[in-house]
């Protein structure tokens, strides 16, 4: 009998199929534009949206980490213009992704409209059904609204349980998946009727088995991951714990993921089909805290040795590094983190904290003032100023100011 054995690979040979398969290490294009937009997000598959408007918000970061100073409008063309590739949906958290995804996450909406969603919103929809019914029939009749549309109650404290009723109505309907996001008013959603928002190309497809659905968002996981353990692919689009274990045996199974070791993981892994082994990875660019590549704070341990956690919510004492913390990768290391603010009156990218990481080379404050050079620039800010703390900044400062 022959009895097959796992590979074993390195960490480093890890970190840089992970880089190469996160679109990484790749020359950037000399004019990006909306199909370059584009292809990112399909290499991706979906793309985290998040308010915070420190820097900008984060879903436009994850372009300018793998492309450069590309034109934000391009984004915005893509996800909320005429014709739209994107979409809006629970993804990951709150998540812009291929409309040809739309299909494979129906099974969530079903499950939504049964009541699997947020306890409260569940808890409305089993109270306030025939309210909703109505708001859908009030956006049927009327075309695209925004939550001011049915603005029908007191805001009282900052959360959820502030919200009028109109306003849960809508984001129930939306993660049921009968409405979704038209356009963006600034940052307000304007919901429609998902037939008349999302192409009808992808509204005429058929729905998927839901096993179907998730062996497919399985294979989007691993490709976009590279080499990952079950919790890594599971985690990439929130699969429930149980449906992810099964459609990883299956996958594995059937041939398409291959069981691997990585040295010094605790878990098993596995490597995605046709997964690129770069002998070098080449990379120089800040990260959004919200980017894919980091985003599971122990993947992010396990493949750069480094602890990145998000510090927003955490009270200003308390925080390590500081509100807004960018990584810098150099290379095929994590070598820094800054925290950084737009000064958009004073029209300046604010270094408020700028630290070392273990990683960091003799070449680290020239390139990271670099990439902050051209982030401002990407942004429309003026300059670049180093005005806080941290073991790295005074080195910055003193680059930026040369």
């Amino acid at each position: 009998m022959v009895v097959s054995m796992t590979e074993q690979i390195s960490p480093k040979t890890a970190r840089r199929i992970a880089l190469s398969a996160q679109g990484f290490g790749r020359t950037l294009p000399a004019a990006p534009g909306r199909t370059h937009v584009r292809n990112v997000v399909r290499k991706l598959g979906v793309v985290q949206i998040d308010s915070v408007n420190v820097v900008t918000r984060t879903h436009y970061l994850p372009a300018f980490s793998r492309l450069g100073d590309y034109p934000r409008e391009a984004l915005e063309a893509e996800a909320w213009g005429a014709r739209r590739a994107l979409f809006e949906y629970w993804g990951h958290e709150a998540s812009l992704m291929p409309v040809e995804l739309q299909p494979l996450l129906r099974w969530r909406m079903a499950r939504a409209e049964a009541g699997e969603m947020w306890t409260g919103l569940s808890r409305f929809g089993r109270e306030r059904r025939d309210y909703i019914d109505g708001v859908l029939k009030e956006i049927e009749r009327r075309g695209p609204v925004t939550g001011a549309d049915f603005n029908d109650a007191p805001r009282g404290a900052p959360g959820w349980w502030s919200w009028s009723d109109g306003k849960r109505a809508l984001e129930w309907l939306f993660w049921a998946g009968l409405i979704t996001t038209k356009t963006r008013r600034g940052f307000e959603r304007v919901y429609d009727l998902t037939e008349r928002a999302v192409p009808r190309r992808i509204v005429d497809l058929p729905t998927p088995d839901e096993a179907d659905a998730q062996r497919e968002l399985v294979r989007l996981s691993a490709r976009a991951l590279g080499v990952a353990t079950m919790a890594d692919l599971r985690d990439y689009f929130r699969l429930p714990l149980a449906e992810a274990k099964a459609r990883v045996a299956e996958l594995v199974e059937a041939g398409e993921l291959a069981p691997v070791t990585v040295k010094g993981w605790r878990q098993p892994a596995f490597l995605a089909p046709g997964a690129k082994r770069p002998r070098k990875v080449v990379a120089a660019t800040l990260l959004s805290p919200f980017d894919n590549l980091i985003w599971t704070r122990d993947r992010t341990e396990r493949l750069f040795g480094t602890r990145v956690r998000l510090e927003i919510y955490t009270p200003a004492h308390k925080r390590t590094h500081g509100y807004y913390v960018l990584p810098f990768l150099e290379g095929e290391a994590i070598t820094a983190r800054v925290d950084l603010k737009a000064d958009r009156q004073g029209s300046r990218l604010l270094a408020q904290a700028a630290w070392r990481e273990p990683d960091a080379t003799a070449e680290t404050a020239a390139g990271l003032a670099a990439e902050l050079r051209r982030m401002a620039g990407w942004l429309g800010l003026e300059g670049v100023e180093v005005v806080g703390k941290g073991d790295l900044a005074g080195e910055l400062k003193s680059v930026i100011s040369s």
